[in-house]
């Protein structure tokens, strides 16, 4: 019983953890944008937009390859568990079924437990990304 309730309040725990990943975003004129350098070290970055009350959660990886990429932190087969992806090395990995994709991937293949791909663009020292594209994948969450 003791190893049930320990349990439960680590689970309790990650779960009030794992909301405090994401950073808030605003968009300006329809567009959010990410100051570049806040996304080129090679590490995941998460980011929640709010639409009229329901949060739409993506990230933001700059690969190997030196290319920013962005992905909804979701994907087409295992959105409904509402457990998105963590980084591994050069990998980004599905928290709900384990599937690995490696980062020169995201926004290349889509489909099936790919990150689905949110579109994207580089202006001068920001990522733009256009309020439109985030609202196309708010049925993810």
């Amino acid at each position: 019983m003791k190893k049930l309730f320990l349990g439960l309040i680590a689970l309790i725990f990650l779960a009030g953890c794992q909301s405090g990943k994401y950073e808030k975003v605003k968009a300006e004129n329809g567009i959010v944008k990410i100051p570049v350098s806040k996304v080129s070290d090679g590490n995941i970055h998460y980011y929640e937009y709010d639409n009229n009350g329901k949060p739409v959660k993506f990230f933001v990886l700059q690969s190997n390859d030196r290319t920013i990429r962005a992905a909804f932190d979701a994907c087409d087969v295992c959105y409904p568990e509402k457990k998105g992806y963590r980084q591994e090395g050069d990998f980004v990995i599905c928290n709900n079924c384990g599937q690995r994709f490696h980062e020169s991937k995201i926004n290349v293949q889509k489909g099936g437990c790919n990150p689905a791909p949110l579109n994207r663009s580089v202006n001068g020292s920001f990522l733009e990304i256009q309020v439109a594209d985030i609202k196309k994948g708010s049925f993810y969450f």
